[in-house]
């Protein structure tokens, strides 16, 4: 077939060959195609002979008149891209030459350049070699009257630094040339280089070829007396091929060779004497046949017993697999006389290797997947962490491996988390010998720094050792005994760190001694996943004791678990416990209606674990008592009924001092006017630092600590700026029993002035300037730097107390979401606004004020002096109205109502698109 690097088969000779060759020609329209149809007219033989041969003389001359035209046009054309060719070779040649560039920067270029430029032009056979400047002005010519003069060509390309060849009329006639650039070592043009050849020279060549047309010419009338005898074998040949002439005869050679050589099965054919006649592509690859393979016989052809034995045999043969090689072959093999045809028989080979090797590997992965769900079902079946540890020892022996040792550091089987580089203990070891030299059950174990089992612990990352004698890091551990492990038959490791989320419990390793595979990469990856279930079931076993349990719950108790997301402040944080005991120190940040934000500092008065369930439950109430968008001193008002009632009927507990009351510092930060307001229930006093660095204590009203009654909470609204810091804290970062407050007041004032700009930098200042050695109490801080909302993220719109004015706020509206972008939150916030500011004219009294902002979300407000509150219903079939809330609702992802000193705001939030 033609094709790189595959032996194609025979092919016949003579006649078919050049039928072959004719089948790729043009059958009509040309000197050739005429000729083949006369061919076949002569064979159909319905003409005579004196018709063939005139016929067959005149095709004859009328394609050696057709060559040579043909071959004229063709001297021409390569005559042509000959002188292209050179004249581009000696421009760009004589462009680089030494001393070109010095010689155009001289005083006097033709002096220096005329004489090379000459010689270089009878050297090299071209018509003239000319050489300007960047203007076009020669210093070089074959005539030296013409030097000085303007260049004849197109030299703009040129002079952008490319190569241009052209056919012009020049000063010596017509030519084709080649102008190139000369070039400064900076890429900058300089010069120009131009050769060329007339056309004259370049044509002398097509008229010399003539006198060998002419010859050939002579012998075109003896080709045609030839042409007429081969149209009576032609004749003959045709009643042979059953009337099929040359292209269908070629077109059937063709199909039959390319399915041959590219079906994906091996294709031998042997004679009845056992001699290979033909073998395609594939069966040579899948052989590894010689090149002289076809006509030897196939018991020389350096094939196995077997497989030469049955192609010689020429037996039938059904998926007969054979080894050959190294590829599983499965043979079929037919006779080829069935039908009248030849002796021999026809063999197809195809290869099965992989299919086998695919069919062993799924097997394989049936094992391992059934491997895993007994992991699940038979590891973790109780609350012991040793029990668990021996199930999966049970599991992977002798499955995967055999022996497995699991080992946890002694903290873990406390029921505690490990800390620092404490020793593990084997806590199971399970095989299929049970007297293994492995360390044994119960014994304390620090692994060298070298061995596998101790960088699975320092990297978290599994460790195979496929070779135990080539790991001198892991003989290190124990020479004598890793000598009595490896004589015992143990040739084989993986170490794996049992690892729960990012806490590392231990460490189980997989041994290997009867089974004479190493461990791979594949088993590596179906360890880690039998360790990560049993790592579950083993954590779920440490957290199931009640040291954790109640660690847990302090924990989550003490801290909140993350920020939320909001747009108004910049915060940071530290809480740091009291040295012994648990207090009840805690803080918030909690996102309000409106893009405001509510920061919350409070500390319960006493120790233990009943102050830190108190302080567990008044954060619960602060966060249910924010939903209702109340003012600072509402809410803690609210608090302080909480905290009188919350100790009436539970006892003290022994060893817990009681609940007697508790601080708190409420205050709400609102973006969009840049105030905060803030009150505080006995708390200390926030601290406020400038944008300029100054640091201050806001006069707040101290208030009476929660829990004593009686008294209301005052208060303050505080104007900042943007970029200021607002620092919440509990009393024992300032507190000490050395000093009173004021001093600890001062100390903080100072390390404020001192600290970076961001919250972070500030909570990091601070704590490194007042955090005691052993603090006696806890410590809260909160930092928060303020952020405002601008004018282009805020709108806003007083409305007339006319129904008719809704259609101008959603106008207004529509064009300002355009302005923003939010183009697809026009409807419904057309919707929303239109039921809001229809019900506050309304309902909501003389005043109407709309505001919309931009923020994390699109908030619709709308203010009115009414303070009475809507309540979503739903409306029976015959109510006139009742349904507007129901639909904002529908449309909003949150809405409400808050109270201000006039009146009272409905809100609705849309998510941002």
């Amino acid at each position: 077939m033609g094709r790189s690097g595959e032996r194609s088969p025979r092919r016949p000779s003579g006649s078919h060959a050049r039928q072959r060759g004719n089948a790729d020609r043009p059958r009509r329209g040309t000197g050739a195609g005429r000729y083949a149809s006369a061919l076949r007219w002569a064979l159909s033989g319905r003409s005579v002979a004196g018709q063939v041969f005139v016929m067959n003389v005149v095709i004859v001359l009328l394609l050696v008149v057709a060559a040579a035209v043909a071959l004229v046009l063709q001297v021409r054309h390569d005559s042509t891209v000959e002188a292209r060719n050179r004249s581009v070779a000696v421009a760009s040649t004589f462009a680089v030459s030494p001393g070109l560039q010095e010689a155009l920067r001289g005083p006097d270029p033709s002096a220096v350049l005329q004489p090379r430029a000459e010689a270089a032009r009878k050297a090299t056979g071209v018509d003239f070699v000319v050489v300007t400047d960047t203007d076009g002005i020669r210093y070089t010519h074959p005539k030296s009257d013409r030097i000085g003069k303007t260049f004849v060509g197109d030299i703009g390309p040129a002079l952008a630094g490319k190569t241009v060849t052209e056919e012009i009329d020049g000063t010596i006639g017509p030519l084709v040339q080649a102008i190139v650039p000369v070039k400064a070592s900076d890429g900058t043009v300089v010069g120009l280089v131009s050769a060329g050849i007339t056309t004259e020279n370049v044509g002398g060549a097509a008229e010399r070829q003539l006198p060998l047309v002419l010859v050939v010419a002579g012998g075109g009338l003896a080709l045609a007396t030839a042409t007429a005898g081969t149209a009576l074998v032609a004749r003959r040949l045709l009643r042979q091929t059953h009337g099929l002439g040359p292209h269908e005869m070629t077109q059937m050679y063709e199909h039959h060779d390319a399915v041959l050589h590219s079906v994906r099965e091996g294709v031998l054919i042997t004679g009845p004497d056992g001699r290979l006649l033909l073998a395609n592509d594939e069966a040579q690859r899948l052989l590894e046949l010689p090149a002289d393979a076809e006509g030897r016989h196939v018991s020389g052809l350096g094939l196995p017993d077997d497989a030469a034995e049955l192609l010689a045999s020429g037996r039938v043969a059904t998926d007969e697999v054979h080894l050959v090689k190294d590829r599983l072959l499965a043979v079929n093999q037919r006779p080829t006389d069935v039908r009248g045809g030849p002796a021999g028989s026809v063999a197809t080979l195809r290869d099965s290797t992989e299919l086998r090797a695919l069919s062993g590997r799924a097997e394989t992965a049936r094992e391992r997947l059934d491997m895993l769900y007994s992991a699940g079902v038979r590891i973790g079946t109780s609350l012991d962490v040793t029990r668990t540890a021996e199930e999966l020892t049970e599991l992977a022996v002798p499955r995967f491996a055999d022996y497995v040792s699991v080992d946890l550091f002694d903290a873990v089987l406390a029921g505690g988390q490990p800390e620092g580089a404490t020793p593990l203990r084997r806590c199971a070891l399970g095989g299929i010998t049970g007297d293994v030299p492995l360390y044994p059950i119960g014994r304390q174990i620090r692994f060298v720094a070298s061995s596998p089992q101790s960088r699975a612990l320092e990297t978290a990352r599994p460790q195979l050792e496929p070779r135990l004698v080539d790991a001198p890091g892991w003989q290190a551990q124990d020479l004598e005994r890793s000598t009595q492990v490896m004589e015992y038959g143990v040739h084989s490791l993986i170490a794996l760190p049992l690892r729960a989320g990012t806490l590392v419990l231990g460490v189980v390793c997989f041994w290997r001694s009867r089974q004479p595979e190493a461990f791979d990469e594949d088993e590596l990856a179906l360890a880690e996943e039998l360790v990560a279930r049993a790592a579950v079931s083993i954590d779920n076993a440490r957290r199931y004791t009640r040291e954790h349990s109640m660690a847990v719950t302090l924990q989550r108790s003490l801290l909140p678990r993350r920020m939320p997301d909001q747009n108004a402040l910049d915060v940071a944080y530290r809480y740091l416990p009291a040295q012994a005991g648990v207090g009840g120190d805690w803080f918030d940040v909690l996102p309000l209606s409106g893009a405001r934000v509510a920061l919350v500092v409070g500390d319960v008065v006493g120790h233990g674990l009943h102050a830190a369930a108190t302080m567990g439950r008044l954060r619960t109430a602060v966060h249910n008592f924010t939903a209702l968008d109340l003012p600072p001193d509402e809410l803690l008002g609210l608090l302080d009924e909480l905290v009188g009632r919350i100790d009436q009927d539970e006892p003290t507990d022994e060893g817990t001092a009681p609940v007697t009351g508790a601080t708190c510092l409420y205050a709400i930060y609102d973006p969009v006017s840049g105030t905060c307001t803030v009150a505080r229930a006995g708390h200390p006093p926030p601290a406020l630092v400038r944008p300029d660095g100054v640091v201050e204590f806001p006069e707040v009203p101290a208030g009476p600590p929660l829990g004593l009654g009686g008294l209301p909470f005052e208060t303050t609204e505080l104007r900042l700026a943007e970029g200021s810091r607002l620092v919440l804290y509990t009393d024992g970062l300032v507190e000490d029993r050395r000093h009173d407050i004021d001093v600890g007041l001062d100390q903080l004032r100072r390390a404020l002035e001192t600290a970076g700009e961001t919250p972070e930098e500030t909570c990091r200042t601070v704590l490194d300037a007042r955090l005691p050695d052993r603090p006696g109490d806890d410590i809260a801080l909160l930092v928060a730097r303020t952020r405002t909302l601008g004018s282009d993220r805020v709108a806003e719109w007083e409305v007339p107390n006319d129904p008719a004015a809704v259609g101008e706020v959603r106008s207004q509206v529509t064009g300002r979401l355009a302005e923003w972008g939010l183009d697809e939150l026009a409807f419904t916030t057309e919707l929303v606004l239109s039921e809001l500011v229809t019900n506050a004219i309304r309902y909501g009294g003389e005043t109407v004020h709309v505001r919309v902002v931009r923020d994390r979300s699109l908030i619709c407000e709308v203010f009115d002096s009414s303070s009475t509150s809507p309540h979503l219903r739903y409306a029976a079939m015959t109510d006139e109205g009742g349904r507007g809330l129901f639909l904002v609702a529908q449309l909003a992802e949150r809405w409400g109502t808050r109270y201000t000193p006039g009146g009272k705001v409905i809100w609705a939030e849309q998510p941002m698109p």
